[in-house]
């Protein structure tokens, strides 16, 4: 009798391992296959490319741009309009879209201009090899001449951002 039950025991014990057996093989299929169609059909994640800037100076804007205030926080100062230009330069064979432009900008006491904030603008495009670029910045007229432009640089994407 002891043997009967242990051979029914053994019986259902394996019809039992393969039914889980069969779906947990289905699991591990399924979840292969998830895998491997995200590799394939996922888009490519655009890595940050980065630029360097050299030979960075500034001039007064013209008088056409050169009007216009600094505002904080409701309230409006006067301000004075400079472009500031440089070189660009493209290491890579790619051209590179929507480049940031991150700097800090000092005046003659060694105070930052730009409380807070080091993105000062953008490129559209930086095309392979050594370009130039300009920027167009508004200081507070309050800030002693001349400025300090240090730790210039800029990092883009190898296809454009969709807007």
């Amino acid at each position: 009798m002891e043997k009967q039950h242990s051979r029914a025991f053994l019986l259902n014990f394996s019809t039992l391992v393969m039914q889980h057996y069969s779906r947990l093989t289905q699991i591990i299929f399924t979840f292969c296959l998830i895998v491997f169609l995200s590799w394939v059909v996922a888009p490519t994640a655009e890595a940050l490319t980065q630029i360097r800037l050299f030979d960075i100076s500034y001039k007064d804007c013209p008088p056409e741009l050169a009007r216009g205030a600094v505002t904080s926080g409701g309230s409006a100062a006067a301000a004075n309009c400079f472009i500031v230009t440089g070189k660009a330069e493209n290491g890579t064979y790619k051209t590179v879209y929507d480049a940031d432009i991150y700097g800090r900008i000092y005046d003659a006491n060694n105070d930052s201009v730009m409380q807070n904030r080091t993105r000062l603008g953008s490129i559209a495009e930086v095309p392979p090899g050594t370009s130039d670029f300009e920027l167009r910045i508004s200081v507070p007229a309050n800030q002693p001449l001349p400025l300090q432009l240090k730790q210039f640089k800029a990092s883009g994407f190898s296809s454009q951002v969709r807007r």
